[in-house]
């Protein structure tokens, strides 16, 4: 996850360099004529942010590993390089944050003209013809109420049903467990 410089001279060297990209005066038309849509601002925001969570992580290493100079015997010229890793890093990491809100202004910017959509528009759903087709009055609530009631009676009369087939089955276990108790009392 490395993060590419801000600036374009960087950039321009290295690709001169390599001979495979154009030189800065082609390459800053080639920028201009390009629009960069909400979708990649919003991706390099999200690469930029993982930078600088990369970036502090680092600088808590190096933190840890550091002791302060307070008299004890240290190198000097390592406590130095440290120190220079470290102030590199803030000064990388300042430049990342310079970007993060670069690119939130230019998101911002994008989408200042679209309209706040309900999270509701967002969730797809599939509609009941049932509250499709028919309003929903008192007479059409009645007929939903008495047309769920009828559902549940059937329900009931069915649950009662098996119930009276659970207690036959039982029944019918009960004398045969009886029977084979009784079978082995006589034997012995």
């Amino acid at each position: 996850m490395s993060t590419p410089p801000l600036s374009g001279a960087g950039m321009a060297g290295a690709a001169g360099a390599a001979g495979g990209f154009p030189g800065p005066p082609a390459a800053a038309a080639a920028a201009a004529t390009r629009e960069v849509n909400t979708a990649s601002l919003c991706r390099i925001g999200q690469e930029t942010v993982q930078d600088i969570v990369f970036r502090t992580m680092e600088i808590f290493q190096l933190l840890r590993n550091m002791q302060l100079p307070n008299g004890v015997t240290y190198h000097m010229g390592t406590y130095q390089d440290r120190l220079g890793k470290l102030q590199e890093h803030l000064r990388q990491l300042s430049i990342l944050f310079r970007k993060l809100r670069l690119v939130y202004d230019k998101c911002n910017e994008n989408c200042a003209g679209l309209e706040p959509v309900s999270v509701e528009q967002l969730i797809p759903y599939i509609e009941d013809d049932y509250w499709k087709n028919e309003e929903r009055g008192p007479a059409s609530q009645l007929r939903y109420a008495t047309e769920e009631r009828r559902e549940i009676l059937e329900v009931n009369k069915k649950l009662k049903q098996k119930n009276q087939q659970l207690k036959q089955i039982m029944d019918q276990l009960r004398n045969l467990i009886w029977d084979i108790n009784a079978m082995l009392a006589m034997r012995n």
